[in-house]
């Protein structure tokens, strides 16, 4: 029995996971991670890192990070608490959805998750207080690599659904793309 339902989205290799709980009066179980399934859905190599947020706040942007390679990442994102607007934007050069981006809402409730490949800047909105996520990553941290993307920048005009809020200094500061930016090259 397969313990997910991995749906693509209309950016080719960005999929939503849809986990599927198992339970009972006492409670239940829910697979957060499995490498034998997830390869199906692009999961390649194993788990490098995980990473536990907490964002208090409702309307708290995160992002829009990325790492360049050789530390290119595939990322699993999972929402243990509140719910989020998680949002993908394909940076592959040469991409047909080159610069576009895709969201999910993830939530406790939902039990979805988004596995993000590598070449895509990923980010969230929390839509409630008290949010907590967690991530998986096929690639550790590499400061020489990090990227990232401004969470309001007109060429991507990502439809946040709550006012943007408590971003960062440093995703404050993230420059705005240029005309002539080229993507990630994989």
């Amino acid at each position: 029995m397969s313990r997910f339902d991995i749906q693509p989205t209309p950016l080719a290799g960005l999929q939503r996971v849809q986990r599927q709980r198992l339970g009972d009066a006492r409670g239940f179980l829910s697979r957060l991670f499995c490498a034998e399934e997830l390869a199906l859905a692009g999961w390649t190599g194993p788990i490098a890192q995980i990473n536990h947020t907490f964002t208090a706040q409702r309307g708290t942007v995160r992002g829009m990070h990325f790492q360049h390679p050789p530390h290119a990442e595939t990322k699993l994102v999972n929402c243990l608490q509140g719910e989020v607007w998680d949002v993908a934007v394909d940076l592959r050069r040469g991409s047909p959805t080159f610069l576009q981006w895709h969201a999910e809402r993830l939530s406790a409730d939902n039990q979805c998750a988004l596995l993000i490949p590598p070449g895509f800047a990923h980010g969230f909105q929390a839509l409630t207080d008290n949010v907590e996520m967690l991530y998986c990553h096929s690639q550790p941290y590499a400061a020489q690599s990090e990227a990232a993307l401004h969470v309001q920048d007109p060429h991507l005009a990502i439809a946040w659904p709550l006012p943007v809020q408590g971003l960062s200094p440093r995703d404050a500061q993230h420059a705005l793309i240029s005309d002539d930016f080229e993507g990630v090259h994989l």
